[in-house]
Order: C-alpha cells, then sequence, then structure tokens
C-alpha cells in the first residue's frame, strides 16, 4: 500500500517548521528566503498541498542551516510528495463535481494512508461500512436540494472508498453505540440491510465491530462523541511514522487534533469505551437480532 502524498506533506511541514523554529526565524522571514508569502510557508508547514520543488527545499535548508543528512531527508520528502502528485492526487477529487463538504480531501487522505483506524460513533453508522441506500438516505436528509446526480455521485465516492477494507493490512476497529443500530435512517427496509452488511463486514479479519448496548453501565462515550483515530505507517523515503491524528466530524467544520496530550486522551477514551463494549460474536449477534427487529 502506498502512502500517498499527504503523508509525506505532512513529515515536510514538520521538519521544516522545526528547523525555522530552531534557527529564531518568523515565516515572513522564511518567505522572503524563497519569495514567496508567509501563508505560503504556513502551508507547506501544515503539509498543505503547495509548490515544494528542490529549489525551495535547497534554498531553506541554507537558511535554516541544516545539517547534510537534514538536507537529504527533505529532498527525498520533497521527491516523495511530488512523485506521488504527479499520479493525479487521491481518486476522490475526480468526484469534486458531487458537491462532498469542503475539507473532505485532506481527511480521505489520512484515511487513504492509514494503517489503523479505530472510531467510536453515537450517531450514524461509519462511512466504510455504510450500504447504498443507507448512505443515499443520509444525503437526501443532509440536502434535499441536491440534484439526483449528485447524490449518485456522493454514493460512488462512499463505495469507492470501501475497496480500502480489502487491503489485509489495513486494521479497522469500530465501536457503536446500540443507537446508532436503532436510529431508523431510511426506513425499517434500508435498516436492516444496513445491519446486515455491518455483520458481515465485522466478520472480516482485518475489520472489528463491536456495540456498546444500551444496558451498559455508566462509561465515557456518551460525554466524549463520535471521533476516528488514524495510525500511520513508516513513510517509504525516510522511514519516518508520522504521530497519530484523531478527527472529530461537526456539522459546521471538522476538527483535526494532533498534540501528543489531546491524542492521548482520546486514546484513552477509546480504551475505556472499549471496557464496556461487548465481544465482537456478542456484537455481532445483537446486531442480527436487530435487524430482524425491523421486520424484515
Amino acid at each position: 500500500m502506498g502512502t500517498g502524498s499527504t503523508l509525506a506533506r505532512r513529515a515536510l511541514g514538520r521538519e521544516l517548521k522545526r528547523l525555522r523554529e530552531a534557527k529564531a526565524m518568523n515565516q515572513s522571514a522564511a518567505g522572503r528566503v524563497i519569495g514567496v508569502s508567509p501563508q505560503t510557508i504556513g502551508r507547506m508547514e501544515d503539509g498543505l498541498p503547495t509548490k515544494v520543488s528542490d529549489l525551495y527545499v535547497n534554498a531553506l535548508s541554507d537558511a535554516y542551516a541544516a545539517t547534510n543528512d537534514q538536507r537529504k531527508m527533505l529532498l527525498e520528502l520533497a521527491l516523495e510528495v511530488r512523485t506521488t502528485q504527479k499520479s493525479g492526487g487521491g481518486w476522490w477529487r475526480a468526484y469534486a463535481d458531487s458537491g462532498i463538504r469542503l475539507g473532505i480531501d485532506h481527511y480521505m487522505g489520512l484515511e487513504e494512508s492509514a494503517r489503523r483506524l479505530a472510531t467510536w460513533k453515537v450517531t450514524i453508522v461509519p462511512g466504510l461500512l455504510q450500504t447504498a441506500e443507507y448512505r443515499r438516505a443520509i444525503a437526501w436528509t443532509d440536502s434535499p436540494g441536491l440534484p439526483p446526480e449528485q447524490v449518485e455521485r456522493r454514493i460512488e465516492v462512499a463505495m469507492r472508498r470501501q475497496e480500502r477494507l480489502a487491503d489485509a493490512a489495513f486494521a479497522v476497529d469500530v465501536i457503536l453505540w446500540e443507537s446508532v443500530l436503532r436510529d431508523q435512517i431510511g426506513g425499517p427496509g434500508v435498516m436492516a440491510e444496513q445491519l446486515r452488511r455491518i455483520a458481515f463486514i465485522g466478520q472480516r479479519p482485518n475489520v472489528s465491530v463491536r456495540i456498546v448496548p444500551f444496558n451498559a453501565s455508566g462509561h465515557l462515550g456518551s460525554v466524549v462523541g463520535s471521533f476516528v483515530l488514524l495510525e500511520f505507517p513508516q513513510l517509504a523515503a525516510t522511514g519516518l511514522i508520522e504521530p497519530p491524528v484523531v478527527f472529530v466530524e461537526e456539522y459546521a467544520g471538522d476538527l483535526y487534533l494532533e498534540r501528543e496530550a489531546e491524542v492521548m486522551r482520546y486514546r484513552d477514551a477509546f480504551a475505556e469505551i472499549s471496557r464496556v463494549a461487548v465481544d465482537p460474536d456478542t456484537s455481532r449477534t445483537l446486531v442480527l437480532e436487530i435487524a430482524k427487529e425491523y421486520g424484515q
């Protein structure tokens, strides 16, 4: 599995920022070195798409007094970014006309690059487990005025995204509150099919699906709210491992948490929620029982 350009951009930006700060230079001064705005330096350091030529990297390496090994690492990361970008970037960019929400490009790049995804959901089935009909019902609820062709394009994105589950090296650990199973999105027929889909995917060797039932004792999950914890493999060029990221999806905007203390709080929360979740086999039985309750 390739890690794509997202992780290489993040690693490059992280190293450039570390070297700049060690030299006690601000972003404006760094921008003057290569003739760009401080905002462009900020985008580069944040791992966002921007030009990362060898000319820029060498000039900044000179200004930051980088060692030969540091310069070599930066150039290797920049090459990895450009090599991946030549393939056209992430496949999901071809669906820009579907009206998918802003910011999805960044998340999709992280998910595509991740080696492990752990998620706790209190509402809505995670996208990686959704059926087409369930996804369609969400789209019509979220954007009732959306043209049908854009709705179908969104569904194509969701189904294409699920191809990642076939990668045995991609570990997925899902914990769902029972409310996710009982919220009748799309009606009983849609929910029955969706729950059977959850039970089926949960049998994959790289996927774990567990449920926190309503009768579980008081747990942290109802306080924390839904989140995704993403962990990443080594970068091919340098062997660096990007720090994990916590993704919190909100109605008015998304949140990405990367500070070690923040990530640890969510990692600890996931462990605490895991403590009250029933095991995968019991969870599968519960999911199928609720599917039968929908009368389908």
